[in-house]
């Protein structure tokens, strides 16, 4: 798994490419606390280059999104999910907790 982090005026916006899964998501947790331990509230998922992602990963988005909706400081939104992982959201009820994009430009424009 790799994970870069582009940071723009408003927002961050965090890249995975890879597998978030059991031994990974840890790595992945640690990126996301990182931004919030940074102050970066309204922070922008791309998952285009992910090719799996296990109920850990998610665990991980749940926390830092409860983490950024604290005192309305910002929220974590997805771009680009894949199909497999989209229907994953779905069966786990998560779709109505994130706001998704297809394009990241369109995500960092919505900060």
């Amino acid at each position: 798994m790799e994970i870069t982090t582009q940071e723009f005026k408003h927002c961050d916006l965090i890249k995975v490419k890879g597998r978030v899964d059991s031994a990974t998501a840890p790595d992945f947790s640690k990126a996301l606390e990182k931004a919030n331990n940074d102050g970066k509230f309204k922070i922008a998922v791309d998952m285009s280059e992910l090719e799996y992602m296990s109920s850990a990963g998610f665990r991980a988005l749940l926390a830092t999104q409860r983490n950024c909706k604290r005192y309305n400081r910002g929220e974590l939104v997805l771009v680009s999910v894949p199909e497999r992982i989209r229907e994953a959201l779905e069966l786990a009820g998560f779709t109505e907790l994130f706001k998704t994009f297809d394009d990241p430009i369109e995500a960092v424009g919505s900060f």
